[in-house]
């Protein structure tokens, strides 16, 4: 997908107004600043931040259905912001931004002021272990950590009821059928718009199995 592709699907089909494409464009010059500093995002990805980045991050709010406005969202490992940042520029939702590394944390505060959203968005500079057990509407993570970590760690954030957008990558529906054996709840993997090859693990955890893992799973009798 092209940069010009990804800014008119954010118009057209999000339906971003051109006030908010403009502060976006603010953004993304910010980040450029930003990334001469400290390797916020890979030198790959600098010229294709609108798709690789933007609009990667803005296509999980087409997964939430009919969620309401005061959805309470946590992002893990929020580095560059995404996609937490963007997700609470385009919404009114009250959003957490995890992030353990004293620059990462320094950046993501000054993109909040920047972008006036400070009255909705918490800049949480601490390693996750350390963050007070609260519940969440929706959980986001994107190359936080493998799945089965990532749930020892974020599970306790978790209801029923919350719904967890996780891009894999490739290695989605693997990674949910190895997670899986230890883990129960439903999972479907959505195809990225930006990267046909790409996964989004879509769902809901209900808690850790017991007696011994899931019945017929790596080679296990059913």
């Amino acid at each position: 997908m092209t940069e010009a592709e990804a800014k008119d699907w954010l118009t057209s089909s999000a339906g971003v107004s051109r006030e908010t494409m403009d502060a976006l464009e603010a953004f993304v010059a910010f980040l450029k600043r930003e990334s001469v500093s400290q390797n916020l995002i890979a030198a790959s990805t600098i010229d294709d931040i609108w798709s690789r980045h933007i609009l990667d991050s803005a296509q999980l709010l087409s997964f939430m259905g009919s969620r309401r406005p005061d959805t309470k969202w946590l992002d893990l490992g929020s580095g560059a912001g995404f996609p937490g940042l963007i997700v609470a520029f385009l919404t009114d939702f009250e959003v957490t931004l995890v992030e353990s590394r004293a620059r990462r944390i320094e950046y993501l505060q000054r993109a909040v002021e920047m972008l006036d959203i400070g009255g909705r968005v918490t800049v949480a500079g601490m390693p996750l272990e350390r963050m007070k057990t609260a519940p969440f509407s929706v959980i986001s993570a994107r190359a936080f950590a493998p799945l089965p970590k990532l749930f020892e760690l974020a599970a306790r954030f978790s209801t029923n009821n919350t719904l967890w957008l996780l891009p894999k990558g490739r290695n989605a529906a693997a990674e949910w059928d190895d997670a899986e054996i230890v883990w129960d709840g439903e999972f479907s993997v959505k195809q990225s718009i930006t990267d046909a090859d790409a996964g989004i693990l879509v769902g809901t955890l209900t808690g850790k199995r017991t007696g011994g893992g899931k019945a017929g799973a790596k080679g296990q009798k059913p």
